[in-house]
């Protein structure tokens, strides 16, 4: 009797979705094999040596990436996220990692707080979350987005050793080049500038630019140098169009963008991360859960461009990976994103930005957002197709059969059945 391997499994009838043709390839067979993908084949028997599990048709999709995540803000209060002690900061991350895997989002980019250690954490099995790809802290001026000192403080810096902080002030060059170079020396995959003005920040308007064309540069030249991307906050047409000219290469938010913007960031190669999600939910719950008022002053300023914002950007060809940004308690909204989307975007659209945009964004093309030979076996297994009804991914993956990130089912109700 043939003996079954261990760590392999074949998935049959499956009707398999490609993001990138916006396409689904009727009764394929995944082999899968210690995480990851051997094999995909058209109508092929399950190996004898491997479980078998028959989908009957289900549909079976990439796993979800979101490219603008904090795991550290546990809470909206950012000083109560910042002064907690490093260890609890990082057993609140994880939780916040636990629960986005289980809503299907095996692959996350961390805008700014995240560690290597919670890399190493998930990589080790000790944390049962995403793969993380991580840039240290988010690097903001003096009196900048990450500065969340009252006007009338004057204590120099701020408490950015601890994990739970999301930024760091760094002013001038020789600072910047520093910062840059310690992070990527820590495991950053990307730098992170915070170069426009910010909704949760009480000192800067949406509209003030953030770090000189000297220091932005800086930030470009040391990451070029290490094969990486500068990522930047940015929200008026000013912003971002300054950034693309210095070299920035991940646009996030771009509420405010206009279209000869759009058309020269997408000739430049850029990819925007639009956080539409990030805005509905403030405005929801912001100042019920203590957001201050010149923050919620702020917060219509950029919600109501954000719609807009996305049909410019398609038009222009720019590419837009998914992301969600929300902190704390309006982590619940997660999936919203997908619902404010859809309101301008095509459902093939909203797949290729939550799977081959967003792993292009993470250096991880090949590895994540694709089901092909090679590929880590990151997967979701739903009765629907999304291509016909995206709403299949906005409840907080009730919809997913199955969820498999690195080949290891995280849930499951479906059965073996080898026989």
């Amino acid at each position: 009797m043939t003996q079954i391997a261990p760590n392999r499994i074949a998935l049959t009838g499956a009707r398999l979705l490609d993001p990138e043709a916006g396409t689904l390839l009727e009764n394929r067979t995944i082999l899968i094999e210690d995480g990851r993908i051997t094999d995909v084949a058209e109508g092929q028997p399950a190996p004898d040596d491997a479980e078998a599990i028959a989908l009957d048709g289900k549909v079976v999709m990439p796993g979800m990436i979101d490219c603008h995540m904090h795991v550290v803000a546990e809470t909206l209060d950012l000083w109560a996220n910042m002064i907690a002690p490093s260890s609890l900061a990082g057993l609140r991350a994880a939780r916040v990692m636990e629960e986005t895997l289980d809503r299907g989002f095996t692959t996350i980019r961390d805008l700014g707080g995240a560690d290597h250690g919670l890399v190493r954490g998930v990589e080790e099995g000790l944390i049962d979350g995403p793969r993380l790809i991580i840039c240290g802290k988010g690097l903001s001026t003096t009196g900048g987005h990450c500065d969340l000192r009252a006007r009338t403080d004057d204590r120099p810096g701020i408490m950015s050793d601890r994990l739970g902080s999301m930024g760091i002030l760094v002013d001038g060059t020789d600072d910047v080049r520093r910062v840059s170079r310690t992070y990527i020396k820590e495991g950053a995959r990307f730098i992170k500038l915070m170069a426009n003005g910010g909704v949760s920040s009480p000192n800067d308007p949406i509209h003030t630019l953030q770090f000189s064309r000297d220091e932005i540069l800086a930030a470009v030249e040391e990451a070029e140098n290490a094969g990486l991307y500068v990522s930047a906050h940015v929200y008026t047409d000013r912003a971002i169009r300054r950034c693309v000219e210095l070299g920035v290469h991940s646009l996030e938010h771009c509420n405010l963008i206009e279209a000869e913007t759009a058309m020269l960031a997408a000739e430049k190669g850029c990819i925007a991360v639009p956080t539409l999600v990030a805005y509905e939910a403030l405005a929801l719950e912001g100042a019920a859960l203590g957001l201050g008022p010149d923050s919620v002053a702020k917060i219509d300023t950029v919600r109501e461009g954000g719609r807009r914002s996305l049909a410019i950007m398609r038009d222009a060809g720019l590419e837009m990976a998914f992301g969600s940004d929300l902190l704390g308690e309006l982590r619940k909204y997660h999936c919203m994103e997908v619902d404010l989307l859809a309101e301008v975007l095509t459902p093939a659209e909203i797949l290729r930005s939550l799977t081959t945009i967003g792993a292009k964004l993470c250096g991880l093309e090949g590895e994540a957002g694709v089901i092909a030979p090679g590929a880590s076996a990151d997967l979701l297994v739903l009765d629907g197709n999304p291509l016909d009804d995206i709403s299949l991914l906005t409840d907080d993956g009730a919809n997913f059969r199955a969820v498999m990130a690195r080949g290891r089912f995280v849930r499951s109700d479906l059965e073996g059945d080898h026989a």
